[in-house]
């Protein structure tokens, strides 16, 4: 996630310097660090989904823990 917004504000000093809107150009970054952000949370969720990892004993109800 911090990867995401420095490039987001590499790309808004970039694009200001080329002509574009300060507060467009800043749209990018925010866009950029929200999409980063979404994709940290969905992913575990995801991997549950898909199979490649386990649920925690926490998440399991108890049907399912035996």
């Amino acid at each position: 996630m911090l990867v995401a917004f420095t490039v987001g504000l590499v790309f808004w000093v970039a694009a200001w310097a080329f002509g574009m809107k300060a507060f467009d150009a800043f749209l990018v970054t925010v866009a950029l660090t929200i999409g980063a952000a979404t994709v940290r949370l969905v992913m575990p969720f995801l991997n549950q989904l898909m199979g490649r990892e386990g649920a925690a004993e926490v998440e399991l109800g108890a049907a399912e823990r035996g």
